[in-house]
């Protein structure tokens, strides 16, 4: 009997010896490709996810919900606008299989999810988390953004300041890394440009109540105020100033404070504040008119900057993807690092490689009330940055 034992057992270690080959083409072809998507649909940014979710799914949906031959599936998690919620629902998905994420909103969730994806080796596709340390000269290889940075944002923010003429700015700004950085970045610059700080104030994320900042703005000999907040913290404060008719007497602009979404938000008083704006639905060319068409026709709605953004970083993400031929993740990220986008909805993207921050050019607007079939409140395109007016050189 023991000698039976030991032949079975002899042939089963035979037998185990020839299945990894198995295991591995198994594992280079999965039955599907999931991705896990950790977005803000709640908190202080919960706005803005309902959009890029969206714009994801018309990204899939154009593709026949496909890639590689095999079904893409979305696995949507709420971060609620904090990291350590992110990290949890995004380890739990990984564990199930996934083989990349997606997100996150605020920089913070997308810098925690940023150390997952360096642990796991797993690729973490960014559409909208600003932050500069997110895409940094030799920093995460699995990590890639195809949005703006906060840094090119500011260079806007100042540049709008110079050719307004605004001589004495104050401010309001999340209290929060990314948006304190962007700040100094902002006050070192406007001092270059011989323009004067007069005052900031730092609010929480979620604040409800500007009204002692507003009111300290409105007293103050400022021509310009610049809002580093944005999302549902945007909407509050400009409900607010608009109510005391701040925006009547001072010029109120922020790196990414309205697109249509937010404005419809805020309503009346949006009209005549200017942003930066990461995507947008007048852009001119083919692959932009396209998915302005399609996007309307499926949801009944202009498509806002988050949308876009997010619609236009998975379509380029699985086109790479698919030009690899291959289940191989590190093939992903090696052909990423080097792709450039000639059909972007902004016109053509690069991805550099030397920080996997996208090269494009920066738009920037003023919300006007829109004419049939616009929006009643639409962002009006005023100015195109080039890259090389926004990067520096890697």
């Amino acid at each position: 009997m023991h000698r039976r034992m030991f032949l079975m057992s002899s042939a089963g270690i035979a037998l185990s010896a020839l299945a990894p080959a198995t295991s591995v083409l198994a594992a280079e072809e999965p039955s599907e490709f999931h991705i896990a998507s950790i977005l803000a649909f709640s908190g202080a940014y919960g706005i803005i996810g309902k959009d890029m979710r969206q714009g994801v799914e018309l990204a899939i949906a154009d593709r026949g919900g496909k890639v590689l031959g095999k079904p893409i599936r979305v696995s949507w998690e709420d971060d609620e606008t904090k990291p350590q919620p992110a990290v949890q629902k995004a380890t739990r998905l990984l564990a199930g299989g996934a083989q990349m994420m997606f997100g996150a909103v605020g920089s913070a969730s997308t810098l925690a999810l940023q150390g997952l994806a360096d642990q796991r080796k797993i690729p973490l596709l960014v559409t909208i988390s600003a932050d500069d340390k997110i895409t940094r000269t030799n920093g995460s290889r699995y990590t890639f953004r195809t949005s703006n940075t906060l840094g090119m944002e500011i260079r806007m923010c100042v540049e709008f300041a110079k050719a307004k003429g605004l001589k004495k700015i104050y401010g309001v700004t999340a209290d929060y890394q990314a948006t304190r950085d962007g700040w100094d970045l902002f006050v070192a610059e406007a001092k270059k440009a011989g323009i004067e700080i007069v005052g900031n104030d730092y609010a929480p994320l979620g604040n409800r109540d500007y009204s002692v900042i507003v009111d300290k703005m409105a007293k103050s000999d400022a021509d310009g105020i610049a809002v580093m907040i944005t999302g549902n913290d945007a909407v509050t404060f400009l409900k607010q100033s608009g109510q005391v008719g701040l925006n009547k007497t001072k010029t109120q602009f922020g790196p990414v404070l309205q697109d249509e979404t937010l404005a419809a938000a805020v309503g009346p008083a949006a009209v005549g504040v200017y942003s930066g704006v990461r995507y947008h639905f007048s852009v001119d060319n083919p692959a932009n008119k396209k998915f302005v068409e399609a996007y309307r026709a499926k949801y009944n709605e202009w498509p806002s900057s988050f949308a876009g953004e997010a619609y236009d970083g998975m379509s380029w993400w699985l086109d790479v993807v698919e030009s690899t031929k291959s289940w191989d993740r590190e093939k992903w990220v090696e052909a990423f690092a080097k792709s450039t986008r000639e059909n972007s909805l902004e016109g053509k993207k690069v991805m550099r490689a030397c920080d996997h921050q996208a090269a494009q050019v920066g738009l920037w607007g003023v919300v006007v009330e829109g004419q049939a079939p616009l929006p009643p409140l639409t962002m009006k395109i005023t100015d195109v940055f080039e890259p090389s007016k926004l990067f520096d050189a890697c």
